[in-house]
């Protein structure tokens, strides 16, 4: 058996890693080829180009790439067809592989194709569902109320689970080891500052999320801080973070990370599935996201939900603060950020909804990469 898997950032890579980790297993001598990241590419997937270079969001962010990508998505679709193989799997990135996809299907329409990761038509632009029908033929879902959504559009779709619920977690000792390494008393609060995967957001919150570190200090003595950031941006995260009045320690090993996540007392995060890694492991959170003024207003108008944050969507609260567009502001971040350290009522509210959304994901049950797995190979079994 062979597949061809395009993913376009690191929230994606984790979940081609797992998909193809479960189908390793499930299907001796399955072989992969198409577009990854370290993950994906340390189970044998031999990426065509880095898949750094598709990780972009926002309208102005992409129009100076624009020409880059058109011809991304031309060589990633021609190789797809010269390849062959049993299913074309994309995940997330809608807006490069959805596009591979429909030159996929206009060139050659018997090819099965599969998305990981269903659009959000419950948050904005519903059409998208009936339009990406058009060239995809089943659809792998994270959040449980998705699957009616594509189903109705004429896709079939399972509700796979969300990866977050099966990814590693440190024990509480080496959660002790990385503040004992830091220099981090037990009675200093740990903030972990997330500004997200992508090189636009790190330039657009990285400045803000300084201004509230900064802020917040006054009110939190003693207050330490961790970046955790992936490879594509870290070199950026590392360079910004220098300018700080008190210059953070950023982590990039991914074992320092699921510390840092084990032995944080808060965090402030981009919006987007961190938001999750933060619930799995309990931790308290305040969500900034800012982009720039064309793409908000453009996004604000389409929106059909009040908030943006999976966990609050998830569990159906509203118990996580969330600061997006202009309201990404340093002070009020900073005061949420406060509340979470001095008020017990809100962390305790914030964790009521973590333990719901995590018991809805899927938390003890199948992993997702393997539920994913067998989804596919139920779908391409049908015929």
């Amino acid at each position: 058996m062979k597949l061809f898997l395009v993913a376009g950032e690191a929230s994606g890579d984790k979940l081609g890693a797992a998909l193809m980790a479960a189908l390793i297993d499930l299907v001796p001598g399955v072989e992969f080829v198409g577009i990854g990241g370290p993950q994906m590419e340390a189970l044998g997937l031999k990426s065509f180009f880095p898949m750094e270079e598709l990780s972009v969001m926002g309208l102005l962010e992409v129009l100076p790439k624009y020409r880059d990508l058109k011809r991304r998505i031309a060589e990633t679709a021609q190789a797809v067809l010269d390849a062959a193989p049993e299913a074309l799997i994309t995940i997330d990135s809608p807006d490069f592989c959805l596009r591979v996809a429909r030159i996929v299907k206009t060139a050659r329409p018997a090819q099965k194709t599969v998305h990981y990761v269903a659009p959000s038509v419950w948050a904005w632009r519903p059409g998208r569902a009936a339009k990406m029908a058009e060239v995809i033929d089943h659809v792998l879902a994270l959040l449980p109320f998705e699957p009616p959504y594509m189903t109705a559009a004429g896709m079939s779709c399972d509700f796979v689970g969300h990866p977050v619920v099966a990814e590693p977690r440190a024990r509480a000792t080496e959660a002790a080891e990385l503040r004992e390494t830091l220099m981090i008393g037990e009675e200093q609060p740990l903030l972990l500052c997330l500004p997200g995967s992508r090189r636009g957001e790190v330039k657009r919150l990285m400045p803000r999320f300084a201004a509230t570190v900064a802020a917040l200090r006054q009110g939190a003595p003693g207050l330490r801080v961790v970046i955790p950031t992936v490879r594509g941006v870290a070199p950026l995260v590392r360079e910004m973070a220098c300018t700080w009045d008190e210059v953070p320690n950023v982590l990039e090993a991914g074992a320092d990370k699921r510390a840092a996540f084990a032995a944080a007392d808060l965090a402030l995060a981009a919006s987007g599935t961190v938001s999750l890694e933060l619930a799995a492991n309990r931790v308290p959170m305040v969500i900034g996201y800012r982009m720039n003024w064309l793409t908000w207003q453009i996004t604000k108008r389409a929106m059909l939900i009040d908030t943006v944050t999976l966990v609050n969507l998830v569990s159906d609260t509203r118990a996580v603060p969330e600061f997006l567009g202009p309201a990404c502001q340093p002070q009020p971040m900073a005061r949420a950020l406060h509340g979470i350290l001095h008020d017990p009522a809100l962390c305790a509210a914030q964790i009521a909804a973590m333990e719901l959304t995590m018991q809805r994901l899927g938390e003890g049950g199948e992993p997702p990469g393997l539920r994913a797995a067998r989804s596919v190979l139920a779908f391409l079994q049908r015929g």
